[in-house]
Formats: structure tokens, sequence, C-alpha cells
């Protein structure tokens, strides 16, 4: 079994949580204030700070303290992982499909 799918395992096990997915889509706008990230939540911030905590030990985030400001961001590659997996996951047909696609477009332009 490839070494990478402990990794996937960790960042789906990660994102199966609606909250941590929607964490993961604002941070992929740009980093933010940990008490930004918990305003659209009905949490209290130590419920967000265990949210982020599961999605740093994933790999997924990362957050830098300054001071009394948490700052978390997205680790940059850290989803290459799904895209690999799901990539491998694909039918022959599918990547028939996506040749014909190709050659469609190649000599439309042509």
């Amino acid at each position: 079994m490839p070494k990478y799918l402990d990794e996937v395992d960790a960042v789906l096990r990660a994102l199966a949580d609606p909250t941590r997915r929607a964490v993961v889509e604002r941070l992929a706008k740009g980093p933010a204030v940990v008490s930004d990230l918990a305003e659209p939540f009905s949490m209290t911030l130590p419920s967000l700070l265990q949210h982020l905590r599961v999605l740093e030990e994933a790999g997924v985030v990362m957050s830098e303290k300054q001071g009394r400001v948490r700052t978390a961001s997205l680790r940059p590659g850290s989803l290459d992982v799904l895209h690999l997996w799901l990539g491998q996951q694909r039918t022959p047909a599918e990547h028939q499909a996506d040749r014909l696609g190709i050659h469609l477009t190649r000599t439309k332009d042509t």
C-alpha cells in the first residue's frame, strides 16, 4: 500500500466535518485571524480551535501566533494527495473521454 494513503486518510477524516470544510473554503481565499474565522459559526472560540487542530494534524492548515493573535492559513500543496488519489480512481472510460475531448478541441482549432 503506497505511503501517501495515510495522508489521504488523514485529510479525508479532517474534511469529513462540514465546519472544517467551511474553514478550508474560507482559508482558500487567504490567511485569516482565528477570531475572524470563528465569526460565521455558532460555536465558542475553543471549539473552533479544536477544529483547527484537527486540520493542522492532517497537514491541511498551519497557524502562527504573533503576540495574542493567531493566524491560520492553508498549507500549500496539502490537498495534492487527494488530487493524486482521485486521479488514480478514474476509470479507463474517463481517460478515453478526456483524450477524445483533447482531440476534438485540437481538430476544431485547425
